[in-house]
């Protein structure tokens, strides 16, 4: 690609956002356009069209979702489908009437069958129901693939789809009800080591997923530009890695010596998850650059010094919140 290349980032102000912008410009593309909520609804259609019109983009990486932790997915099921459901729609529908040349958007790792044979496999993806506190947000992620399968057949057009693991780093959202569980920990020990009090974890420790820094998801999709026909490719590390290991890799970080209390009454999402990689490291060479203990420290560190500014807490309203 040529350096001026126009690219459009949706999303691109969120987490993963921030790292996929950072990664481009730390290349030497710097003539991104970066859509902000306040100016784009991605939910209405006149705002994705006066988003490209604004734009005029030549390549289009498609990050923006109404996302959160397992329960608000749980609470606001209604709002996490609409919202997601349209965003996607409208987005890549707009895209092809803008005859973008390059797509690549990011799907959902949790869209994966509840009960799907581990390593998660890309050829099982529609074999099953998803875990079913999140499956409105999930599923209407997953229908991103479809989108992308008809587009091709339809109009020779080609969207990539990525499915990261469970993402984690600098710049996460660290509110406690909302966040996924590496912030959410992260921000446990913080407050713990500087107030001197216990840590609460939900669940047992004994659920397992597989994580990945967003430095390297960013890699990831970078690289799935290259791309020239529709995939859906795993981003992830391929490693199982339990709750309990993250939880002792954080006392280790920390310095923590008070007392962890697991509350196996919280809900603490599927047993096991952990993801096949093999199609990623064949069509992208695709590796992790972060070991896990290496994306702990990395984001225990940034958000010990950026706790004031860190993103804390989470908008609940009927109103769209986009990852942008």
């Amino acid at each position: 690609m040529d350096k001026n290349t126009k690219i459009l980032v949706t999303g691109g102000g969120g987490f993963l956002g921030t790292h996929v912008v950072d990664l481009l410009r730390s290349k030497g593309f710097n003539n991104l356009f970066i859509p902000r909520q306040k100016d784009y609804n991605l939910t209405k259609e006149s705002d994705v069209i006066k988003m490209y019109e604004d734009s005029k983009p030549q390549i289009l990486i498609h990050l923006a979702s109404h996302v959160s932790g397992l329960g608000d997915n749980f609470k606001y099921q209604a709002d996490f489908f609409y919202k997601n459901i349209m965003i996607g729609t409208l987005v890549l529908h707009h895209a092809w009437k803008n005859n973008i040349k390059n797509v690549v958007a990011t799907s959902a790792g949790c869209g994966y069958p509840e009960f799907a044979p581990v390593p998660l496999n890309e050829e099982d993806y529609w074999n099953g129901f998803p875990q079913k506190e999140s499956a409105p947000y999930s599923l209407a992620k997953r229908m991103l693939h479809i989108q992308s399968l008809a587009y091709w057949k339809q109009h020779n057009f080609p969207i990539k789809i990525v499915l990261p693991g469970n993402i984690y780093g600098p710049h996460d959202n660290f509110d406690l009800e909302a966040a996924h569980v590496i912030p959410a920990l992260v921000r446990k020990f913080v407050e713990a080591k500087i107030n001197n009090t216990d840590v609460n974890v939900w669940g047992d420790g004994k659920a397992t997923r597989d994580f990945i820094h967003a430095h390297d998801v960013a890699v990831g999709i970078f690289d799935a530009l290259k791309l020239s026909q529709p995939e859906l490719i795993n981003l992830s590390s391929g490693e199982e890695v339990s709750i309990k290991k993250v939880v002792d890799d954080l006392i280790k970080i920390s310095g923590f010596s008070n007392k962890i209390v697991w509350d196996p009454s919280r809900v603490s999402g599927q047993s096991r998850r952990f993801f096949d990689i093999k199609k990623s490291q064949n069509l992208l060479n695709f590796k992790q650059s972060f070991s896990l203990y290496d994306g702990l420290k990395d984001t225990y560190d940034w958000y010990l010094e950026n706790k004031d500014f860190a993103r804390n807490s989470f908008e609940r309203n009927l109103e769209v919140k986009n990852e942008n």
